[in-house]
C-alpha cells in the first residue's frame, strides 16, 4: 500500500487550494481505494478548514470533503500551535480530527512514499 501525505496551509474558503488538494485526495481514494493510505495535515489557516458546522453561502463544503475522506479511512491532523494561535479548541472540531505536533508530521514526512503541499 502507497502512503500520500497531504500538508496543506491555505484556509478553506478563498483560496481554493484547499478544494483542490481535498479534490485530488478524494479522486485517488475513488480509483485506487485498497492501494492508497491518505494521511492529512493541516498547517496555518488550513487548521480552520477542520471546524464543524461549515454554512458556505454556495459552492464546495469543506467539511463534508473532510467527512468524506475520513469516512473512507484518511488520517487527519492538525497543528497544535496552528490551532492555538486561531484560538480553535478541539470542541469545535469534526469528528475524526486529530491534535497533533510537527514531531508527527516529521514521522508522516519520512514515512510517506509521496508528499504533496498545497
Amino acid at each position: 500500500m502507497q502512503t500520500l501525505l497531504f500538508i496543506l496551509n491555505d484556509g478553506p474558503y478563498g483560496s481554493e487550494k484547499t478544494f483542490n488538494a481535498l479534490r485530488l485526495a478524494l479522486n485517488i481514494k475513488e480509483q485506487y481505494e485498497e492501494q492508497v493510505a491518505i494521511n492529512l495535515f493541516l498547517m496555518s489557516d488550513a487548521v480552520t478548514a477542520a471546524l464543524v458546522n461549515q454554512r458556505p453561502s454556495e459552492g464546495y463544503n469543506i467539511e463534508q470533503m473532510l467527512d468524506i475522506l475520513l469516512a473512507q479511512g484518511a488520517q487527519l491532523k492538525l497543528c497544535k500551535t496552528c490551532i492555538d494561535a486561531r484560538g480553535v479548541t478541539a470542541l469545535t472540531l469534526i469528528e475524526g480530527a486529530q491534535i497533533s505536533t510537527l514531531i508527527e508530521l516529521s514521522q508522516w514526512t519520512l514515512e510517506a512514499d509521496k508528499v504533496l503541499t498545497f
